[in-house]
């Protein structure tokens, strides 16, 4: 293409992009029409890491109209979030380019999908990362996408990389697609939340053609990489330090109405979103709970509540995050993120699209059980390396044994190890070649496969580093956004020393955040986090391939026990630090057992008044960590219900160590089976007690087993569930 060609696009490309965002006035931005130059003129790869509304979308979408004017074929985007494939699909029609996606929920229109890319009329192609390692997609249909594609896009590039905060494995599945692109296809990778580092990283990934191991500085301009500022100038950033949980709510109650426009409130776990949006709504807010476990017809409804302003805030985890565009006036976080990268990412959900001049409200209230919660998720990290060979081990074992691919059910039941992380393991492991997807289940390669400790251990020291730049973040006087930008690598051109800051954080004299909170707020605060009780849900299915086990359990459980109830969850804002510190293990792996707590045996009597079930005679579960903890727990109890203690669920096979295949659920079932046994008849309503519950496995085999011997309800209660 001629440089008068060249000049000629971009009036065009301008064309397309005021059709995009309906604005007669609307001009490409320089860095814009570069990263569009490289891939419609260059056909090239590139990295653009520009700030949550910079305007990236338009960059593809834009780039997508010129190369399929020119009869290039259509636009592959791999996005992450099901929101961002909503709100990209409903920008691209305002620009008459046509967009589909394929991903998890709309299997029933795969096949539609298909025939119209086939024919021609699709412009876009949204998919979801997980589709990038369905062996049927990734089999039949992604060699046809690869061989097709006019551009491919990567959407939230830092998921590409484990050393970004948000790492997910199927995005590992990309590099083999780049590795089979065919010459001249361009590529794009886009992100706002990457460091050096992360940028470096996906950099690399982005240039290999089948060639492990590439360097970026080897490959000349082979990649483009736009890196802007990262400063947004639509946010005011603020810290409140408040001693109490009630004083955190009571905070918010306070202050959310003056909170600009609607907005999110995040929180680190699905219980707080629940419990807290409970709480605003007794006192007067219009909220709602938001997070992955809401129903995807709910979460829709939801979103559109909270762009539209019909509530004032959803009160979310992260899984309301990247991709998620409104004008949302502000971001209150109850509880620190474990990175200041993650915590920009989040607090860029606000401050788009507002009216020019005004600022969006960015607030942190951070609490004392945020470093527990940050312990919890690094503990799902990838497991060590005796997990992962004897993964592989009896992987491979029962394929032979079987002839047959091995179903993530199958081998649950013989690695220790939840579904969850079973199967990002296996992802992993997938793009390493150690293991292949296949219809029907996995199947190991016989590969050479290398566990890279030295990585690991790094990402572990990386992921402790950034912990501890959240805790300065909390501390520091100097200007908050700054500070995140120098988490980010992106350098701030203010003196500092010379007083020049962003004029608009808490620190630098922009935002005013009073602390005060009023003794209503935090009475009505302190009554909804004292009042204990949670259900505990009965188990309704064994695990699957318990046989393989020696364990001949299957189907509906048809002897279990009724609802229970426990004090709180570990996890809770009221009594879960009392109960976090009652379970807490010292600092030599010691468990610490006494007698129940004063304030907590009261809440279990508060419990029982709220619940009042029939109780005949009481059975506990015994312990070997805690025995003190749990007999105190059974004698106190008999006493206030003034009904015999009459057996214990007993430890008949000490060599089973406590807890043993609690990482899943069939292992677990098989330890339980082996540990415990009845001690005695029993008769009549028992009321079957217990410290903790993780799994909820004891409490199904030892209701099981009392109902088998005589009993005619079963009614579980103990101190804590987990989470």
């Amino acid at each position: 293409m001629t440089q008068t060609q060249i000049v000629d696009l971009r009036p065009a490309a301008e064309e397309h992009l005021r059709a995009l965002v309906g604005r007669d006035d609307a001009r490409l931005r320089d860095d814009q029409w570069a990263a569009i130059e490289a891939l419609v003129v260059g056909r090239r790869r590139a990295l653009v890491v520009q700030r949550t509304g910079w305007g990236k979308s338009a960059v593809y979408f834009v780039a997508t109209a010129l190369l399929r004017a020119e009869g290039a074929g259509p636009t592959v985007i791999v996005s992450p979030l099901l929101a961002l494939m909503r709100n990209q699909i409903a920008a691209a029609q305002r620009a008459g380019i046509r967009a589909v996606t394929i991903n998890s929920t709309n299997n029933e229109q795969w096949q539609e999908v298909h025939a119209s890319i086939a024919a021609g009329e699709v412009d876009v192609l949204l998919v979801s990362p997980e589709r990038l390692n369905n062996p049927g997609f990734r089999d039949e249909v992604l060699p046809r996408l690869a061989a097709s594609a006019g551009l491919l896009v990567v959407d939230e590039a830092h998921c590409i990389s484990d050393w970004g905060h948000d790492f997910r494995p199927d995005y590992r599945r990309l590099r083999t697609l780049l590795a089979e692109l065919p010459e001249g296809i361009p590529v794009l990778a886009t992100t706002a939340t990457a460091n050096a580092r992360v940028t470096a990283d996906v950099a690399e990934q982005l240039v290999a053609r089948g060639e492990p191991g590439a360097r970026l500085e080897s490959l000349g301009s082979d990649v483009l990489v736009l890196r802007g500022s990262l400063d947004r100038d639509s946010l005011q950033l603020g810290v409140v330090r408040l001693r109490t949980a009630e004083q955190r709510l009571a905070w918010l109650a306070d202050h959310l109405a003056e909170q600009p426009g609607s907005g999110i409130v995040y929180c680190l776990t699905v219980a707080a979103t629940q419990e807290v949006a409970d709480y605003l709504r007794s006192r007067g807010h219009v909220v709602a709970a938001y997070s992955g476990q809401t129903e995807t017809t709910e979460r829709l409804a939801l979103e559109d509540d909270l762009i539209n302003g019909r509530v004032k805030a959803l009160v979310a985890t992260s899984a309301l995050g990247m991709g998620f565009d409104a004008a949302l006036g502000f971001v209150v976080n109850l509880g620190a993120p474990a990175s200041p990268v993650a915590y920009y990412q989040q607090v860029g959900r606000a401050g788009r699209g507002i009216a020019p001049g005004t600022s969006a409200s960015v607030v942190l209230l951070p609490a004392l059980e945020d470093r527990d919660i940050w312990a919890y998720f690094a503990s799902l990290a990838f497991p060590p390396e005796p997990v992962v060979r004897q993964t592989l081990a009896t992987l491979a074992e029962v394929g032979a044994e079987t002839g047959r691919p091995v179903s993530t059910p199958a081998l649950e039941a013989r690695v220790e190890l939840n579904r969850t992380r079973l199967e990002q393991m296996l992802k992993v492991l997938d793009v390493d070649g150690a293991v292949r997807r296949v219809q029907g289940g996995w199947e190991a390669t016989g590969a050479d496969w290398t566990y890279d400790e030295e990585r690991y251990a790094a990402l572990a020291a990386a992921r402790k580093r950034e912990q501890d730049a959240m805790l300065a973040y909390l501390d520091t006087d100097s200007c908050r956004m700054w500070f995140l930008r120098d988490q980010l690598d992106d350098e701030a051109n203010w003196d500092l020393e010379a007083g020049e800051r962003c004029g608009r954080c808490d620190n630098c004299g922009g935002l005013t955040l009073g602390a005060e909170v009023s003794e209503d707020s935090v009475a009505a605060a302190a009554q909804r986090l004292s009042r204990p009780g949670v259900p505990i849900e009965p188990r309704k299915l064994w695990p699957q391939a318990l046989s393989a086990l020696g364990v001949s359990l299957t189907g509906k459980i048809a002897e279990r026990p009724s609802q229970g109830r426990a004090v709180a969850r570990l996890t809770d804002l009221g009594y879960g630090q009392q109960l976090r510190d009652l379970f807490r293990v010292d600092g030599d792996g010691r468990v610490v057992d006494g007698p129940v707590p004063d304030g907590l045996a009261r809440a279990m009597v508060s419990v029982l008044a709220d619940w009042r079930p029939g109780v005949d005679a009481i059975v506990s579960i015994e312990s070997a960590r805690r025995p003190t903890l749990v007999g105190d727990l059974a004698d106190g109890l008999s006493r206030y219900l003034r009904v015999p203690v009459v057996a214990h669920f007993a430890i008949v096979d000490p060599d089973v160590r406590p807890g043993q295949g609690a990482m899943n659920s069939a292992q677990r079932v098989a330890a339980v089976s082996r540990r415990f046994a009845l001690d005695a008849p029993v008769s009549g309503r028992i009321l079957l007690v217990d410290d903790l519950v993780g799994t909820g496995w004891t409490l199904t085999l030892a209701a099981r087993a009392l109902l088998q011997a005589g009993a005619t309800e079963v009614s579980p209660l103990t101190l804590a569930v987990e989470s």
